[in-house]
Formats: structure tokens, C-alpha cells, sequence
């Protein structure tokens, strides 16, 4: 009951990446755009991620990769061509500079297709598949992993990547959802921009991300008067709440700033915990973790009561 009631008082806190502990590492990749409408449309919204996660995140640029069809388009943000080798150069580059407990964000966007593992984004060149990617993402099984899929034809990506450790989100639920579709934009937009922060602690979650995204998209199709072909998923919502990025001043409320920095260290302690998990006993683990998720969402409440929000 115990481990149930830490889970639950949880799913309402944002677990982000405090300084000096965890670090964030972004690879971009923008595949064919086929007309001018969609190339324009892709290389914003990779723009708009790129310049987050150094503005606001503080990434380095050594930890920031992004590729594109042709990064004429861009030369101040593109870091090379997203072809399949470029994007298997990206992850084994990022893959020597993580560390146990740093995050991985990986946003893939463009036109997709296929089934099952055959499934793909359109790239130049030969089209990685998602078992190209499952094999890659092998080499952070020490790290937290959000990879972002906003193709159409995305679903199949699911069951291909998830596992321990990783949020998986699709802007489709099948591979059959193949129609133009609208997530891409949204979805960023409320990762970078303050529109999505729902408990208004000055930093994004990807579950508030992908809430905010699904939320903007069935508005939309609601809008046009037309029957929504996209539904977007997401793979282990319990931890897409404990992943955010972001990191400004919550409040100016001393007890408030206060509480955010007494959950940021308990944060970084589970943080810590999760590294260490391989290593230790199940039972003792589990103990472990549930001590400190029910001390982060005391504090969450208090935060909340202090905040007057919901």
C-alpha cells in the first residue's frame, strides 16, 4: 500500500536535472520534407528545440546534434546531414560523452511508414529502421532516454524501443496512422515554452509535454470540423512525470524556493538511485525508492498548498 501511495503522490511532482547532476544531451534529426511547406516546417520546429536546449536547458554544444536534409537550410543550428550514418555517427558521439544518470533526448520528425521493426522515418539516403534505433539506444542502458517519434506511421516505434529507463512517445498509436500529422509543433512548443507547465514550477515534463501536445492537436481536428486521424502515444507514463528540462526561478516565495530545492536534491538522489540499481538488491532498492518518491511529493503538496494550485 506503502509503494502504491509513493507511486501515486508522484505522478504529480516534475523530477528534472538539477545543476551539477544529471546533464542533457539532444540529438535532432529532421528527415525529407518532400515539399517546401513541410521542409520549412520540420526545420523550425528543430530550431525551436535547438535553441531551448541551449538557451534554456544549457546544453552544451557538444551535446547538442542536429541533423537535417541539407543544413544549408541552417548552417547556425544544423550540425550535419541526416543520413543513416550520420545518425549512427550521432549516437555513438553522444554514447562516449554520457555519464550513468544524464538524459537522452532524442527527436525524430518527418514522414514515416512501414510495420513492426521495419518501421522508419523517411532520411536521405537508406532509411534507418526502428530496430536500427533499438540497437543504438543499447549503448545508454545507464541513462534515461526520451525518444520522440512525431512521424506519421509512428505507433510501431513503441513496441520496439520501450524498455527499462526510456520514455518512448509516437505522434501515431499504429503504423497505419499514416496522414499528414500535426504533434511535431506542438509537442516542442510545449516543451520549451511555458504554455504546458501545468504545475507552473518553471520546468516542463515530458508527460506535461505530450498532455499539452494531445491536448492542441484534438483542438485542432475539433477546429477544421474533421475526424482526427492521429493519436498520439506514449510508453511509461509514471517516468515521462519524473523527466523535465527547464529549470527557472519558481517562485519568489522564500518557502517556495526553498521546498523546489529541498525536492530538486531528493530528486538527484533518485536520480543517483536509478544509476545504482543494477548493483543492488531488488527489496533494498525498492525500500530506497519509495522512501525518497514520498519525500518528493511531500514537498510537491506543500508546494502546490503554498501555490494555490490544483
Amino acid at each position: 500500500m506503502r509503494r502504491a501511495l509513493a507511486l501515486s503522490l508522484s505522478a504529480g511532482l516534475v523530477a528534472v536535472m538539477p545543476a551539477g547532476a544529471q546533464q542533457t544531451h539532444v540529438l535532432v534529426i529532421s528527415g525529407l520534407g518532400g515539399t517546401p511547406q513541410y521542409r520549412k516546417a520540420f526545420i523550425e520546429t528543430a530550431a525551436l528545440l535547438a535553441d531551448s536546449a541551449r538557451a534554456r536547458w544549457h546544453v552544451a554544444d557538444s551535446s547538442l546534434i542536429v541533423l537535417a536534409e541539407d543544413p544549408a537550410l541552417d548552417p547556425s543550428r544544423i550540425t550535419g546531414r541526416s543520413t543513416r550514418e550520420e545518425v549512427a555517427s550521432a549516437f555513438l558521439r553522444l554514447s562516449r560523452r554520457v555519464k550513468p544518470g544524464d538524459v537522452l533526448l532524442v527527436f525524430l520528425n518527418g514522414h514515416g511508414g512501414g510495420e513492426g521493426a521495419a518501421s522508419r522515418v523517411n532520411l536521405p539516403g537508406p532509411d534507418p529502421t526502428a530496430a536500427d534505433y533499438a540497437s543504438w539506444l543499447s549503448g545508454f542502458s545507464r541513462q534515461t532516454v526520451v525518444f520522440v517519434n512525431a512521424a506519421s506511421g509512428s505507433g510501431d516505434f513503441v513496441p520496439v524501443l520501450r524498455g527499462p529507463g526510456r520514455v518512448i512517445v509516437t505522434a501515431t498509436k499504429t503504423a497505419i496512422e499514416r496522414n499528414e500529422v500535426m504533434f511535431a509543433a506542438p509537442f516542442v512548443r510545449g516543451l520549451t515554452t511555458g504554455a504546458a507547465d501545468a504545475d507552473k514550477d518553471g520546468r516542463l515534463s515530458v508527460m506535461e509535454a505530450f498532455e499539452y501536445a494531445t491536448r492542441e492537436v484534438a483542438n485542432a481536428y475539433e477546429a477544421a470540423h474533421t475526424l482526427q486521424t492521429e493519436h498520439a502515444v506514449l510508453s511509461d507514463s509514471a517516468l515521462a512525470r519524473t523527466v523535465a528540462f527547464g529549470g527557472a526561478r519558481p517562485s519568489d516565495d522564500p518557502r517556495v524556493v526553498a521546498l523546489v530545492g529541498d525536492r530538486q536534491r531528493l530528486e538527484t538522489d533518485v536520480a543517483m538511485l536509478r544509476a545504482r540499481k543494477s548493483g543492488m538488491d531488488s527489496v533494498t532498492y525498492a525500500r530506497e525508492l519509495e522512501r525518497l518518491l514520498l519525500l518528493i511529493a511531500e514537498r510537491s503538496r506543500a508546494i502546490r498548498a503554498i501555490s494555490g494550485t490544483p
